[in-house]
């Protein structure tokens, strides 16, 4: 059964930028949380991003995430390594710009799918923000997949 690699507690996460540099109130913790009321917000800019290092190395099988809508992105780009390895392209994602939780199921949406990948080291870049701006706001993002 799959577990989940990432709980927000175990793993260092990073992101391009927070709202206002207000980390109390948008920070990247809030996508891990499972607090409905809290979420990352980007601050404004194009191609955000969020970096995710296992301590362990994962085969990723499931991405989740939930975007607020008007502050999500048409194209997320997955690219992933070993330790000690550049990272490589793995796939592209066209998530809908909706409020809803998306899951990385092929059978339940055409263009959102992820690949078995292990690695170590997880980047999701927001490369087409639907905000005028270039905000993303994620409410919730899970990776799931086995620990090796």
């Amino acid at each position: 059964s799959p577990s989940r690699p990432r709980d927000g507690g175990t793993c260092p996460c990073r992101v391009s930028s927070v709202l206002n540099r207000d980390v109390k109130q948008f920070g990247k913790k809030h996508m891990f949380d499972t607090n409905e009321e809290t979420c990352w917000n980007s601050d404004q800019g194009t191609c955000q991003w969020v970096t995710l290092d296992f301590p362990r190395t994962v085969k990723v099988s499931q991405l989740h995430i939930q975007f607020q809508g008007g502050f999500s992105s048409r194209l997320c780009t997955l690219e992933g390594c070993r330790a000690g390895e550049e990272p490589v392209k793995i796939s592209d994602l066209y998530p809908e710009d909706i409020n809803a939780m998306q899951i990385s199921f092929a059978a339940l949406r055409a263009g959102f799918q992820v690949e078995e990948t292990v690695l170590d080291k997880l980047k999701i870049t927001f490369e087409n923000s639907t905000d005028f701006f270039g905000r993303i706001v994620v409410y919730h993002l899970g990776v799931l997949g086995e620990r090796l």
